[in-house]
C-alpha cells in the first residue's frame, strides 16, 4: 500500500538501494499502516526503567538546591503556588507527548511530531533548541559534580574530577541502552529514596520531632514572610516575587519531557509511555508540590543561612540545599555530608541522561531528515556512535571549571537553559494543538487513539498560554535595573529559535501542513509486537510473593 507523503523535503535525506522506501507500508491486523522496523537503535528499555527515568530526569539540582534561591527571593507561599501551577503545565506537556508518542512511536523524537503536524521548519527549530539545551546541560552537570566533590576536598584540581566524570558518562552511554537504562534506573531510584527521606525528615522537623525544638507548623509563613517582594515594594513587589518563582519552577520541572526521547528504544511504548506518564503525575504531586511545601515550612525565607546557600548555588554542594539549611537549624549533625554524596549522585545521573538525550536528539534529527545521514550510524549495541562522538565533544566545556573567568562565561550560557526548555515545551504543545486540529479536520475520533489523555483540549491550551507568558516575561529583572548580560542570557534562545525556523523555511521553501492533508496514518506502528503480551508480564506471573513485592517496589 502506498501513501502519498505531505511532508516537506528532507534536505539531508538521501535514499540508497539498501534503504526501505519511506512511502512503503503494510496493512496491519487492526487496519493500521505498518512501516517496516528500523533496527538502528534497539528497543530494549523496560517499563520500570522508562518510568523511573521519567521522574528521575526531572529531579535534579533545580529542586534540591535551586528551590532555596526561590524561597529566599519570593517566600514560601509564592513558591508553593508557582510549583502548583507549573506542575499542571508540566503534566499538560506530558499528556500531549503521551498522545502523540504512543500514536507515532518513532525514533525521531518530539521534533518529528512538529514536522508531521506543523511544518518541517518547525520540527527543525524544535530539534535545534532542544539539542542546544542538552549540549550545554551535560557539561554543566559535570561542572556541578566537580564542585560538589569540592565540599570534601578543595586541594585537588577540579579538572581531575571532571575527567573522571566524563569517562564515566562515556562508558555508560557506549555500553548500550540496556546498560544505560539499568544504571539510570538505580541512580534515579537513589534520587527518589533521597528526596523521600529529606521530605519525611522535613516533616519530622516541622512537627517538632527533633529534641529541643518546638513544633514549627506554618510559623515561617507569618508576618509577611509567605509572599516576599522582589525588585520592588508593596503588592507589585510581591507579584514580581511570585513571577520569579514561576521562572525558577519552570527550570526545576524541565527535563520531564525526556520520557518521549526514550520512546524510540522502549520495548512497548504504547504500554510503557502512558504508564510512566500516569505515575509521573503522582510523583509530581509528592516530590515537587508536597516537597516544596515542606521546604517552605521548615526554612525561614529571611534566614541568613538560606541567603548564603542561595548565593553559593551548586558550588556550595550540600550546604546550598534548603534541606541542609533546615537540618543545620535543627542542630542535626553528620547528615550534610551524606546529603552531599546524594547530590553528587544527582549530578552524575543528570550528566549521564543529558548526554543520552543530546545524542538521541541529534540522531532523531538525522532520522527526520534535518541532519546528515551519517548521524544515523549505530553500533551493534544500538548506540548512535557518530552522534555520540559529536555531542560528546561538548563535554569538554566542563574543563572551564579550572578557570574562574572562563567558568563565569560558561555560566552565562547555562542561564539560557530555562528559555530553551520553555521553548521546547511551546513546540510540544503547539504540535499537539495542530495534531488535535488535524484529527478534527479529517473526522478522526479521539477515541481511536492508543492513548487518549484526559482534560483535552483544554489542558493543552492552558499549558501553552502559561508557558508562552513565562518565556516572554521571564527576563523582567533584566530591566530592574537594566542589565544587558542578564537580558541576553534570558532571551537568546528566542532569536535562535526564530532564525532556525525562518532560515530553514526560506532556504528549503517549506510550507505549513494543511489540516485536512496532515499525514495521520503512516508511521503509526513501526514494530509488530505491540499487541503481544510483554515478556515481563509473563515473568511476573512466575515470581514468588516475596519476589513480587520487590518487583512492585522497583516499579513504583
Amino acid at each position: 500500500m502506498s501513501i502519498e507523503r505531505h511532508n516537506q523535503p528532507m534536505p539531508f535525506e538521501q535514499k540508497s538501494e539498501k534503504d526501505v522506501p519511506n512511502d512503503t507500508y503494510y496493512q496491519g491486523p487492526a487496519g493500521e499502516d505498518i512501516q517496516p522496523r528500523e533496527e538502528e537503535t534497539l528497543r530494549a528499555l523496560k517499563s520500570r526503567q522508562i518510568s523511573m527515568i521519567a521522574i528521575g530526569g526531572a529531579i535534579g539540582t533545580g529542586l534540591v538546591i535551586g528551590s532555596g534561591t526561590s524561597i529566599a527571593r519570593s517566600g514560601p507561599g509564592s513558591v508553593f503556588i508557582a510549583y502548583c501551577i507549573m506542575g499542571v503545565v508540566c503534566f499538560g506537556v506530558l499528556l500531549a507527548l503521551g498522545e502523540m508518542s504512543t500514536k507515532y512511536p518513532t525514533k525521531k523524537g518530539f521534533a518529528g511530531h512538529g514536522t508531521r503536524c506543523v511544518d518541517s521548519a518547525f520540527g527543525f527549530a524544535t530539534a535545534v533548541i532542544y539539542l542546544c539545551k542538552y549540549l550545554i546541560l551535560s557539561p554543566n552537570q559535570i561542572v556541578a559534580g566537580s564542585l560538589v566533590i569540592g565540599y570534601w576536598n578543595q586541594s585537588i584540581n577540579k579538572a581531575v574530577w571532571v575527567t573522571i566524570l566524563i569517562v564515566f558518562v562515556i562508558a555508560i552511554n557506549t555500553l548500550g541502552v540496556k546498560w544505560f537504562g539499568e544504571v539510570e534506573f538505580w541512580l534515579s531510584f537513589i534520587k527518589i529514596i533521597t528526596l523521600t527521606g529529606l521530605i519525611l525528615l522535613g516533616l519530622i522537623i516541622d512537627l517538632g520531632g527533633v529534641p529541643g525544638q518546638d513544633r514549627l507548623g506554618f510559623a515561617y509563613w507569618k508576618h509577611g514572610r509567605a509572599f516576599k517582594p522582589y525588585k520592588s515594594t508593596g503588592d507589585t513587589g510581591k507579584f514580581l516575587g511570585w513571577w520569579n518563582a514561576m521562572v525558577l519552577a519552570l527550570f526545576a520541572y524541565t527535563g520531564s519531557e525526556l520520557v518521549a526521547i526514550t520512546v524510540g528504544e522502549a520495548k512497548n511504548p504504547r504500554k510503557t509511555v502512558p504508564a510512566a506518564i500516569k505515575k509521573t503525575f503522582f510523583r509530581i504531586i509528592f516530590f515537587y508540590i508536597f516537597g516544596i511545601l515542606i521546604i517552605g515550612m521548615v526554612v525561614d525565607s529571611s534566614s541568613p543561612l538560606l541567603a548564603q546557600a542561595a548565593k553559593a548555588g551548586t558550588s556550595g554542594g550540600a550546604s546550598a540545599s534548603p534541606f541542609v539549611v533546615a537540618i543545620k537549624a535543627a542542630g542535626i549533625k553528620v547528615l550534610p555530608s551524606i546529603i552531599n554524596a546524594c547530590i553528587l549522585i544527582f549530578t552524575i545521573s543528570a550528566a549521564n541522561s543529558d548526554q543520552y538525550v543530546a545524542t538521541r536528539t541529534l540522531y532523531g534529527m538525522a532520522m527526520d531528515g534535518h541532519a546528515p545521514r551519517i548521524f544515523r550510524k549505530c553500533t551493534k549495541r544500538g548506540v548512535p556512535w557518530v552522534a555520540f562522538m559529536f555531542t560528546g565533544c561538548f563535554m569538554g566545556l566542563a574543563y572551564l571549571v579550572s578557570s574562574a573567568d572562563a567558568l563565569k562565561i560558561f555560566n552565562y550560557f547555562v542561564n539560557t537553559v530555562t528559555i530553551l526548555g520553555g521553548l521546547t515545551w511551546v513546540s510540544i504543545l503547539s504540535s499537539h494543538v495542530a495534531f488535535m486540529r488535524g484529527m478534527k479536520a479529517q473526522g478522526i475520533d479521539r477515541d481511536t487513539l492508543p492513548y487518549k489523555s484526559p482534560f483535552q483540549p483544554y489542558l493543552t491550551y492552558f499549558s501553552l498560554v502559561m508557558i508562552v507568558l513565562v518565556c516572554f516575561f521571564k527576563g523582567f529583572d533584566a530591566f530592574i535595573p537594566w542589565d544587558y548580560k542578564t537580558f541576553i542570557t534570558n532571551y537568546i534562545g528566542i532569536p535562535v529559535y526564530v532564525i532556525a525556523y525562518v532560515g530553514y523555511k526560506l532556504f528549503y521553501r517549506t510550507k505549513a501542513v494543511k489540516m485536512h492533508e496532515m499525514d495521520l496514518t503512516s508511521g503509526s506502528r513501526e514494530f509488530f509486537d505491540i499487541d503481544d503480551e510483554d515478556h515481563e508480564d509473563l515473568h511476573y506471573q512466575t515470581l514468588t510473593w516475596k519476589e513480587k513485592i520487590v518487583y512492585q517496589i522497583k516499579n513504583w
